[in-house]
């Protein structure tokens, strides 16, 4: 039996419906359709085809989620998202279709005044009753600060802004001025990690704000079985693997994971560790580190940005996903692992730690090789895959994005009052 809090302005009925979740979460949205007054327009600036990558897969999901709770969203996507110099990847862009059912709109020029004020102004006199901004970087802060600022003007729409990370994690000078605009003009914040919802705090203490975290990544294709992928991927069967995922910085920590295998012990166990993500560093320190532990048979190195279609193959294949981040926030590589069930290790790092409970899902270690060694060597050792699959599907419930959109209009309603 399951409670489910239907939110339609200062009214708050809870219901408690027996049978699968699926059918109480359409139940859910109905109900909430009709006790609303009306429903809202919504305009979400941000990532969307036909960019690529962890945003715009999440940006597109949340608005699908949204439209399921009966209201109106447009995405307001980028014409010129960063210019190619700033750029360290191959490509902006991605190769597959566009989502269908969501309408997705390309105006914003990330660097370009005029354009800022012209999308803003017509923003404007549209009236959408919300505004979703995503902030993870403050390159954006001019540009979206200033779109919000206009908007704002028209005296109904509210502007909220879901937060990647108020303090980057790579620093450079005028971050913190910059992302000072930013915050000045938005009327609300959605934080999918405590610490930065602390971190908030150093610019702003008084406006609405409310954690959520970051729902399962259910963008990426059904589960498959491990010889599927495996024979997709033509590696060994015999062997077991280890999958550090995604694009790789160096506060990602590669580093640290090459230097954790080269552990003696976790040699004579046989796995492989599978580097799968396009650098956006240079990788030849890289190179240079498997060199140096002769691991060049152990590791296997995919340097390229992986579509999305293709994603399910590399997770599937996995015995356990590796975070062994520098720094982060929240990470949208662990909700793709709870989407495909897979144990996890991450550091005690930023919010990662909030996500994985250790020694249920995975590991919580320090950002030590020696740590995160001994952790892969218990998993392997010691035979754990099943019972954490089983700890991370237990937890995955917290994740669902029925509950990010609940907490967008919990936030949304604050505003109004």
């Amino acid at each position: 039996m399951e409670k489910y809090y239907v939110f339609s302005y200062n009214i708050i009925i809870v219901f408690s419906f027996p049978g699968p979740t699926l059918v109480n979460r359409y139940l859910l949205n109905y109900i909430y359709n009709v006790y609303q007054t009306r429903m809202s327009s919504i305009i979400f600036i941000g990532t969307s085809h036909p960019y690529r990558g962890g945003l715009a897969a999440f940006n597109e999901r949340l608005a699908m989620e949204i439209q399921t709770w009966g209201h109106s969203v447009r995405i307001e996507t980028f014409t010129l998202q960063y210019p190619g110099i700033l750029f360290p990847g191959e490509t902006q862009y991605s190769d597959g279709p566009a989502p269908e059912d969501i309408e997705i709109k390309r105006s914003v020029n990330s660097i370009w005044p005029i354009n800022w004020i012209s999308v803003a102004r017509r923003i404007r006199r549209e009236k959408p009753d919300t505004v979703i901004l995503r902030y993870w970087l403050p390159f954006m802060a001019p540009c979206l600060g200033t779109i919000a600022r206009i908007i704002k003007k028209n005296g109904h729409t509210r502007i909220i802004s879901l937060l990647d990370n108020i303090i980057p994690h790579e620093k450079r000078p005028g971050d913190a001025f910059l992302t000072r605009y930013f915050v000045k003009n938005v009327d609300g914040f959605i934080a999918m990690s405590r610490s930065v919802l602390s971190e908030l705090d150093l610019f702003n203490t008084d406006k609405p704000r409310i954690y959520s975290p970051h729902p399962v990544f259910d963008n990426f294709g059904e589960t498959i079985s491990r010889d599927a992928a495996l024979d997709k991927l033509r590696l060994d069967p015999s062997y077991r693997y280890i999958l550090f995922f995604g694009l790789i910085r160096d506060y990602k920590g590669l580093d640290i994971m090459i230097n954790a295998f080269a552990h003696k012990k976790l040699r004579n166990i046989k796995v492989r560790l599978l580097v799968v993500g396009e650098f956006y560093v240079s990788r030849a320190p890289y190179d240079e580190l498997i060199k140096k532990h002769k691991l060049e048979k152990e590791i296997s190195v995919y340097p390229h940005f992986v579509p999305n279609k293709d994603v399910a193959k590399w997770f599937c294949a996995s015995d356990i996903i590796a975070q062994p981040y520098k720094s982060a926030t929240q990470s949208g590589i662990t909700q793709i692992g709870y989407h495909f069930n897979k144990p996890m290790l991450v550091t005690n790092v930023g919010g990662l730690s909030e996500i994985i409970p250790h020694g249920k899902g995975g590991y919580v270690v320090n950002t030590d090789p020696g740590e995160v060694a001994e952790a892969l060597i218990d998993f392997f050792s010691n035979d754990r895959y099943d019972d954490f699959v089983r700890g991370i599907k237990s937890e995955k419930d917290k994740y669902r994005w029925d509950k990010m959109v609940k907490n967008l209009f919990l936030l949304d309603d604050s505003i109004k009052k």
